[in-house]
């Protein structure tokens, strides 16, 4: 009687600690639609959300310059941040990871930095990596030089002896390599490009498109998905790579597998938008603190968080200044520094303790 029931107390805090997951991803998911709503409510002239509203359901509801404000301009950057956001958390929260660091995300290991490098080669020197892609020349190095470098930190991982705290370093290495080059970019450039591959590294939602937007969504709904389908040889992993081993998980193979979708996800977001740095990282460790390690909720959890904390930069971008809408790279900046540095100092802690 009593084996019994301590097995059914244990069941009952299971269902319960479950019940409180989902109900965090519900609360998350209502945070990010109403979040959602005002950031396409908001800009230079301001809208109530009814209005909003009737505009979603029926466009020519309050005229045609509305239905062109909000479906043509407010509705792209609104849908590109939530896309974009949750692009860079499930990236972030897979690396962290696959390489067991809290703070590995596609801007710390150099990613971000590639991908601003190679947009810089197509605005000064009109380089193409890929010939013939017309205005789409500076997207596509983005996304080329992005996916480069997470091909080369794959490759470092097939390495023999390079364990995740080597794959931190490696990132280093990299995000200095690429400024390195950036800044000699920067250098040969005219005031126009100049201003130009600043506008880049700082971060903007004004190049969202609806065709960018059908491909980011399709990326994050095979992503998550093949993600989901791995819960639990990453959830092993996440405890330690020989305990993962001794149950069966082939490592390297999962390694490899989530690095190339990594890969996809990361270039795919920051050719979008350019840097934006930190939103890999915040989403992940808040969702962490909310539902723990069991990827079945943190990977999706991951998702909205990082999709909210960049609809908000949106929101707060468009607000700081009446008619002046700020880089959001410089917004996520502020709030990911802090985060940064706590998750540095936690570690550092766990260590001493």
């Amino acid at each position: 009687m009593t084996i019994d029931a301590n097995a059914a107390g244990m069941r009952q805090a299971y269902a319960a600690q479950n019940a409180r997951r989902y109900a965090m991803i519900a609360i998350v998911f209502g945070l990010l639609v109403l979040s959602f709503f005002l950031d396409v409510a908001t800009g230079p002239g301001k809208y109530p959300l009814s209005t909003v509203f009737d505009v979603f359901t029926d466009p020519l509801s309050h005229g045609v310059r509305l239905k062109v404000i909000v479906w043509d301009y407010r509705l792209p950057v609104a849908i590109t941040a939530v896309l974009v956001g949750a692009l860079l958390a499930v990236a972030g929260a897979q690396m962290q990871t696959i390489l067991n660091n809290p703070l590995a995300e596609p801007f710390t290991l150099g990613v971000s930095a590639a991908a601003s490098f190679g947009a810089s080669l197509a605005i000064v020197l009109g380089f193409s990596v890929i010939p013939s892609v017309g205005p789409l020349l500076v997207t596509v190095n983005a996304f080329v030089f992005a996916l480069l470098t997470c091909g080369f930190i794959l490759f470092a991982t097939r390495l023999k002896g390079v364990g995740s705290e080597t794959m931190i370093l490696f990132g280093i290495a990299i995000f200095f390599t690429f400024s390195a080059l950036l800044a000699l970019m920067q250098y040969m450039a005219s005031e126009d490009q100049i201003a130009r591959i600043v506008f880049w590294m700082m971060g903007s939602l004004s190049r969202a498109s609806w065709e960018k937007i059908s491909l980011g969504a399709l990326l994050l709904a095979a992503a998550i998905p093949f993600s989901l389908l791995r819960t639990w040889p990453m959830t092993a992993l996440r405890i330690g790579e020989v305990t993962a081993e001794s149950m069966g998980v082939d490592v390297g193979r999962l390694r490899v597998e989530m690095l190339i979708c990594v890969s996809l996800l990361a270039a795919t977001a920051v050719s979008f938008v350019g840097t934006v740095g930190f939103v890999g990282l915040v989403g992940p460790h808040i969702a962490r603190l909310l539902v723990g390690e069991d990827q079945r909720f943190f990977v999706p959890l991951s998702a909205l968080v990082g999709a909210l904390v960049l609809s908000l930069t949106s929101l707060i971008s468009k607000s700081i200044t009446p008619g002046i809408i700020y880089p959001i790279g410089i917004i996520t900046a502020l709030i990911g520094v802090p985060v940064f540095v706590s998750i540095i100092l936690s570690t550092r802690r766990e260590k001493l303790s």
